[in-house]
């Protein structure tokens, strides 16, 4: 890339140690203004340090955005529509945050006139790509800086000494530091690093900062009742709650009783394997009430379907392909799935379970009582019928048994 054809660029900053020595390197490496992008997607850290440590740094366009409302309704919701899961476990946390930030960090550098953007994330990992594939697919000429895969700053000890030299502030938070990496938005909180680079190693019980650990959870369960329109919670308990509150408040209430530890060792779209920690207590319910709704109000078929394709579309949410063309088209097919998907789940929570103990649905159930009774059917089904299908469905098998003999 010529450096001398950039005079300004979008930056992706969290106000940490990383992002506050890219934005000094961003300036001294090719001499351009640089503008902060912070997003607020449910983290739970405050983000006024992060606008007041631009400022000091001299940043004249600031953007921090709150878009908790903007990730719940039109990221999270859509991929739990097809009940997605990454590999039998994960529910992609951090993978459906990205492309988010990569929408906002095009759209801010259009609005800004920024000839490029840059992001903070490692040449080791999935976020370069998810980053940049989503910035690609929504600006096809945008220019892109990722200063880990150019710069010689390869540990915190580098990062610390060239902060250092240059007079970055480095706030130093009191008390014990988490040796682990940490990503947390309204979806789940993941951690990496440290001892878990042992796969055989298990985590210390002060990790987590969600979830109590189930035997620690309330000794008596908790019933709750999730409300479906067109396959989206849209209440709790018959509460109506906007799709961020919700998603909190799930959080919240999975948190007490256990609900949504994950220790995973996944498949980098990279190429490597790496092992993971991840807390999805809101997520973890969600899912089984959705699913719990879909079985009462899916056609067969159309459910089994949605399950196959599923870890294909789980696979280009963490590969980074939100915005592909056939993201788009599956989610057109999944979200044509859920007119039906109308009604509510009931939920048992105890020591860390989600059980399903009711589901319900005025409208739109398939579920016939008069056809599946074991009581007398009233005429209701013919069970004289199975003979001949039976024998069909037989008929393959008879004939090759037959040949072999």
């Amino acid at each position: 890339m010529n450096a001398a054809k950039i005079n300004k660029v979008v930056l992706a900053y969290s106000g940490g140690l990383d992002t506050s020595v890219i934005l000094k390197w961003l300036r001294e490496t090719y001499g351009c203004e640089v503008v902060t992008f912070t997003a607020d997607i449910g983290q739970g850290e405050e983000l006024a340090p992060a606008r007041r440590k631009a400022k000091l740094l001299g940043v004249k366009e600031i953007y921090v955005d709150d878009l908790k409302e903007e990730f719940a309704r039109d990221f999270v919701f859509p991929m739990f529509r097809a009940n997605t899961i990454y590999e039998g476990e994960y529910l992609l946390g951090t993978s459906i945050a990205r492309p988010l930030i990569a929408k906002r960090l095009v759209e801010i550098a259009v609005e800004t006139g920024a000839d490029a953007i840059a992001h903070g994330a490692t040449g080791k990992g999935n976020d370069q790509v998810r980053f940049e594939l989503g910035a690609y697919a929504l600006k096809p000429d945008v220019r892109i800086i990722a200063p880990w895969r150019e710069w010689d700053l390869t540990s915190r000890e580098k990062l610390l000494s060239y902060a250092e030299r240059h007079a970055i502030p480095v706030e130093m938070k009191r008390g014990r530091k988490s040796p682990y990496s940490m990503d947390a938005n309204l979806l789940h909180i993941s951690y990496e690093g440290a001892n878990l680079e042992d796969p055989w190693q298990e985590p210390e019980e002060s990790m987590w900062r969600w979830t109590v650990a189930p035997e620690r959870a309330p000794a008596r369960p908790q019933y709750l009742e999730v409300s479906f329109v067109r396959g989206d919670p849209v209440a709790l308990d018959g509460r109506k709650l906007a799709p961020a509150k919700l998603l909190a408040k799930l959080n919240q209430i999975g948190g007490r009783h256990g609900i949504g530890r994950l220790d995973l060792v996944e498949n980098r779209y990279v190429g490597m394997k790496s092992r993971g920690c991840y807390e999805t207590p809101g997520g973890t319910i969600l899912l089984r009430a959705h699913r719990a709704m879909e079985s009462l109000t899916l056609d067969r078929e159309v459910a089994h379907l949605k399950d196959e394709l599923m870890p294909r579309y789980a696979s280009l949410i963490y590969n980074g392909y939100w915005w592909s063309p056939e993201r788009l088209a599956l989610q057109a097919l999944i979200d044509h799935t859920q007119a039906h998907v109308n009604g509510v789940a009931r939920l048992k929570l105890y020591k860390g379970n989600v059980t399903v103990v009711g589901r319900k649905s005025a409208r739109d159930s398939l579920f016939d009582a008069t056809v599946a009774t074991f009581e007398d059917d009233r005429g209701a089904y013919d069970q004289r019928d199975a003979e001949g299908f039976i024998k069909l469905n037989a008929l393959r098998m008879r004939i090759a048994s037959a040949r072999r003999r």
